[in-house]
């Protein structure tokens, strides 16, 4: 069980750390809210660690240590490291989850470039699908239809998210936009990177990217008759605040790179009414026939993990183990001048 202080300090991370999630958790039930925001904190904390640390296969592989930590219930003395074992033994969390969260900020370490919209769906799934995943975890769903939807929400977050942060991702030397759509368009990387600015050309691929999450959200939405009743507003909020994100980067007429698209406090009030509105509806009319869609195939690991979680407690994962074994190469090779620059 979350001890109380360690509990307000997630709550206050998410607070400061997430506007659109923090809203969006005002609808949970208390336990499942309690619990997402323990989850969001720890998630969010590794993430701020990998992105704004001097030393980023450092900073990963630390984090692995920590996962470690708390997965043999001995958590690093800290709130949010706390919480998330607590998480782990009252959920029954399976590993594969949160490693696949691990291997994103690893190839975030690496700084790995993506060069389709597939390999970007993959970065995706391990990064808010899996998110995604773990909240089901935290709801005690682990119907595979549910969960591939879920992981449907988590994909079109992240690549809002993406769309959203083109600007900012290019001054810090970061691109998550598929390279071939980029080579189609006859975008130079070197010199978009020396000036990002918002070409026609760089505003259709925003556009693009925003069409693909637009139609992961709308499926995604046959996933949430599978939750909790009293989940269901809160998972529809997150899904319509994140949505309006985009909806505004469109109206920006798609520049990312100048702009920063967000959602005002009236705007976020509003669609936490529409989302309880829309959580009535989907009680009432019938499932819709989108649940039995396959899972994307970039996320498929992550419905297998949540729905077999006896299956999945194997530890570290291939391709986990791969990508961090080349980290502390690259980590033991960096000069010690530059780790302390």
């Amino acid at each position: 069980m979350i001890a109380e202080a360690d509990r307000d300090w997630c709550r206050e991370a998410i607070r400061e750390g997430s506007y659109s999630f923090h809203a969006a958790s005002k609808l949970l039930p208390a336990d499942i809210r309690d619990a997402a925001l323990a989850l969001y904190a720890f998630c969010r904390v590794a993430d701020d660690e990998v992105d704004f640390g001097d030393n980023k296969p450092a900073a990963v592989l630390a984090l692995r240590d920590r996962l470690d930590l708390a997965y043999s219930g001995r958590p690093r003395n800290a709130p949010a490291d706390r919480a998330f074992a607590a998480l782990i033994e009252d959920y029954d969390m399976p590993r594969a989850l949160p490693e696949a969260l691990l291997e994103g900020l690893a190839w975030d370490g690496m700084e790995r470039r993506y060069a389709s919209l597939s390999d970007v769906r993959a970065y995706s799934a391990r990064g808010a699908a899996a998110v995604g995943a773990m909240m089901c975890v935290l709801m005690r769903v682990r119907d595979p239809n549910a969960l591939a939807r879920a992981c449907d929400l988590g994909v079109a977050m992240q690549l809002t998210n993406i769309a959203r942060d083109v600007g900012e991702d290019a001054r810090a030397g970061r691109l998550y936009l598929p390279t071939d759509w980029l080579e189609e368009a006859g975008i130079d990387l070197d010199a978009f990177f020396a000036n990002p600015r918002p070409s026609p050309a760089l505003r259709r691929i925003v556009k693009r990217l925003l069409a693909e999450a637009n139609r992961l959200y709308f499926r995604s939405e046959a996933g949430i008759k599978g939750l909790p009743l009293a989940a269901r507003p809160g998972i529809f909020a997150a899904r319509h605040c994140y949505d309006a994100i985009g909806r505004q980067l469109a109206r920006n007429g798609h520049d990312s790179v100048t702009t920063r698209a967000f959602t005002t406090r009236r705007q976020k009030l509003g669609l936490l009414g529409w989302s309880i509105l829309r959580a009535g509806s989907v009680t009432v009319f019938p499932q819709s026939a989108v649940i039995y869609a396959k899972p994307l195939p970039e996320v498929a690991f992550l419905v297998e993990a949540a729905a077999h979680p006896d299956a999945a407690k194997t530890g570290w994962g291939e391709g986990v183990l791969s990508v961090l074994s080349q980290l502390e190469a690259r980590d033991r090779t960096t000069p010690a001048l530059a780790r302390s620059a």
